[in-house]
């Protein structure tokens, strides 16, 4: 099929060049986004007024696309205000301290529960969950501080992130931008998850125990950086602390059971674990602040939502320049492009099949180097539509494989930039466990990048 290129396909490539080229230097990377966006609708409609209003319209689409992931994450977050302010955190791990009785057992189970509770709460929110209460008990059993906080790290910011298998922000993220279902990403990405995550962890594990032995790592934190440290307040009686905790595990095993007989995915399963959220919050909230709960309430929701778009402020920009490269271009600017355009992405993957003998394998590198460069801004989220959309091109080019290739983009920028490579992203860990963000970092890059290196070659054969 002959492919007709306009000055919009390549005013594209030219941007997207000098997105990737901006993540690289480390630079911002809402102003280039935003300068792409205006300058495709200035030459598409001619109009200045024009152009200026498709800016704006272009962020409305994109929080629009976004905002049931903006939503869910904000209100996981306001639960987990509620819960850390009151204490029942402290309930829930509780039984799993009496299992860390050596550094070997601290590293696997903080590790371990982290990523489980991350999977539920997002790893942000579950570091503070877990942390003031796990680094003590960890500390005790013989692992360093600089140990919790990289278990935390790579099990919560690292396999429960790059997966995010049940509020499927990531999946969503990357699926809309590579054009197909969210439930294929998701079931692309677990075998992929499984071999970066295994290796990783154990590799980590191999150099931190080597370290041990030579008596290296400090125990305690050592770092003289803020440590911010939220305690609990007396709101409730350690039976009502004991009985939340176990409504709240049980609400959320049924909405596991729930997406799996009544086959829930996407916005469907979001939406559950969503509802789920809004109403232990209105209940803990009431039950703890009594009188207070009805303010308390609105307070919760504001801490969450200010978390939310604090996240995904950066996101949103650069959304909506490559949601112009699939269907959402017709949306926001128009009909513009040529009768037999499928949209400058695909259009793009054809024309890149047809002049390039392109191979899975050199897909494969070239998504996981993608994604990995999106992730050095410390996002890890702002650069993942960028991976779907080349997942898209690239998949549509050798004709098989958009799913694997999108969920290996996804997992290379969420590991790189998503909190356990990129110093600043790394600050909540290290902060709970008063280490330095840069020591960790120097610790988390050969276990990621053998990682990485493992799970590019796997997928080589997934495809």
């Amino acid at each position: 099929m002959l492919v007709e290129f306009t000055a919009l396909h390549w005013i594209y490539v030219v941007f997207i060049v000098l997105i990737i080229g901006f993540m690289v230097k480390r630079w911002d990377t809402s102003l280039i986004s935003i300068l792409g966006i205006f300058v495709l609708a200035i030459v598409a409609t001619g109009d200045l007024t024009a152009a200026l209003s498709k800016v704006f319209n272009s962020f409305i689409y994109a929080i629009t696309e976004l905002l049931s992931t903006i939503l869910i994450i904000s209100l996981i977050v306001a639960m987990s205000q509620v819960m850390k302010k009151s204490g029942i955190n402290e309930v829930m791990v509780a039984p799993f301290t009496k299992l860390i009785r050596t550094p070997t057992l601290a590293y696997w189970v903080t590790g371990i529960l982290m990523m489980i509770i991350s999977w539920f709460f997002w790893p942000s929110p579950a570091v503070a969950l877990l942390g003031a209460v796990l680094l003590p008990v960890a500390i005790r059993a013989g692992l360093p501080a600089l140990g919790v906080a990289m278990a935390m790290n790579l099990f919560g910011h690292g396999i429960a992130l790059s997966g995010d298998f049940i509020i499927q922000g990531a999946p969503k993220l990357t699926a809309d931008a590579a054009g197909i279902p969210v439930a294929d990403v998701v079931s692309a990405s677990v075998p992929l998850v499984i071999v970066m995550g295994v290796v990783t962890t154990i590799t980590a594990f191999i150099f931190l125990r080597r370290d041990m032995k030579k008596g290296t790592l400090e125990l305690v934190g050592t770092y003289d950086g803020e440590k911010v440290e939220e305690k609990s307040e007396n709101l409730l009686t350690l039976g009502q602390k004991k009985f939340f905790a176990l409504l709240i595990v049980v609400a959320f095993l049924l909405d596991v059971l729930a997406m799996s007989l009544l086959k829930l995915t996407g916005g469907d399963a979001t939406a559950l674990v969503g509802g789920t959220a809004v109403f232990i919050l209105l209940l803990l909230a009431v039950v703890a602040h009594k009188k207070k709960g009805l303010e308390k309430t609105t307070s919760y929701f504001i801490e969450g939502f200010q978390f939310g778009f604090k996240v995904f402020g950066p996101v949103i920009p650069i959304a909506a320049f490559f949601y112009l490269g699939d269907s959402g271009f017709i949306k926001i600017i128009g009909e513009y492009l040529p009768s037999t355009s499928q949209g400058i992405v695909n259009d793009l993957g054809l024309g890149l099949a047809a002049l390039v003998p392109l191979t899975k394998e050199i897909a494969v590198v070239t998504l996981a180097g993608v994604g990995a460069i999106t992730g050095l801004d410390g996002s890890g989220f702002s650069g993942i539509t960028l991976a779907g959309s080349i997942a898209n091109l690239f998949g549509t080019a050798i004709g098989e494989g958009t799913a694997t290739l999108t969920a290996l983009g996804q997992i290379a920028a969420i590991w790189v930039g998503g909190g356990t490579l990129v110093p600043w992203a790394l600050i909540p860990a290290a902060a709970i466990c008063n280490v330095s963000p840069f020591e960790l970092a120097r610790r988390n890059l050969v276990p990621v990048v053998v990682g990485l290196v493992v799970t590019t070659i796997v997928a080589m054969f997934l495809i």
